[in-house]
């Protein structure tokens, strides 16, 4: 079960993230501006984010096993790594539902 301190630590990186993307400025007509990265590159990142998040938790589980390390540790990696991956799977519904209502349209 996510904590409510890892949910608004999650939701903090992703406001870092958006705010870094540019997402929210005014730009061009097309809405992109120069010098930011792309949808598919914030994609990569996210995603590579996650796949850190599992890794350190795997490492954290590891290092319990062997003795080394806090149970506490080990909690508070995996409960990380769950609201990652849940808020990871959330905008991959999204998504899809969009993605869904824009095939409904008419043309």
């Amino acid at each position: 079960m996510a904590t409510p301190t890892a949910a608004a630590s999650a939701y903090a990186s992703l406001a870092r993230i958006m705010e870094t993307s540019g997402a929210g400025k005014s730009g061009s007509a097309s809405g992109a501006v120069a010098g930011t990265p792309s949808f598919g590159d914030l994609l990569k990142d996210t995603i590579s984010n996650v796949m850190d998040a599992g890794r350190k938790s795997d490492a954290q589980t590891l290092a319990m096993a062997k003795g080394k390390a806090n149970v506490m540790d080990v909690v508070t990696a995996v409960a990380e790594t769950d609201v990652a991956v849940s808020t990871l799977v959330s905008v991959r519904d999204k998504v899809i539902a969009a993605y869904e209502d824009i095939m409904k349209m008419s043309i």
